[in-house]
């Protein structure tokens, strides 16, 4: 088992040979919108797990997630020979590319907090122009002057 520290050292360091390999030396038009977010790797440093993000070709244009996979996975080999290269480690670690999914999450949350403010507008809209339904303070007690 390796030192934590190490691993993720050697984790950034994958994911920046990783994602300078993809914009500059492989010429795989598949990868032109793809970016590198994060790489994780095992205890014993055998496997690397490589997270990635696709865009669109333009902010409305759908992105291409089947094509940008194949891409990656043809591609697989150079750049595991890349980061073999790149690290100088004993063994080479195998490469996983799996599509990160916290740009889905947050956009889900930014959307669940915009609906979460709008409701909060709408109760305090209410409260503005509310009367209390029977006294303003129900709680006050009349004491009997002896």
């Amino acid at each position: 088992m390796a030192d934590p520290a190490r691993a993720r050292r050697l984790a950034k360091r994958i994911s920046e040979i990783v994602a300078t390999a993809i914009d500059h030396e492989v010429k795989d038009p598949r990868l032109r919108f793809v970016t590198i977010t994060d790489a994780k790797v095992t205890g014993d440093l055998r496997e690397a797990t490589v997270y990635y993000t696709v865009m669109g070709e333009t902010v409305d244009a759908e992105p291409d997630f089947a094509a940008a996979a194949a891409g990656l996975d043809k591609a697989k080999g150079v750049l595991r020979s890349k980061v073999g290269a790149g690290t100088g480690v004993k063994f080479t670690p195998t490469l996983a590319f799996v599509l990160d999914k916290v740009p889905d999450v947050a956009r889900d949350m930014e959307e669940l907090l915009a609906r979460a403010r709008a409701a909060d507008e709408e109760v305090a809209a209410a409260r503005a122009n509310a009367t209390p339904a029977g006294d303003a303070d129900p709680y006050k007690v009349e004491r009997d002057s002896e």
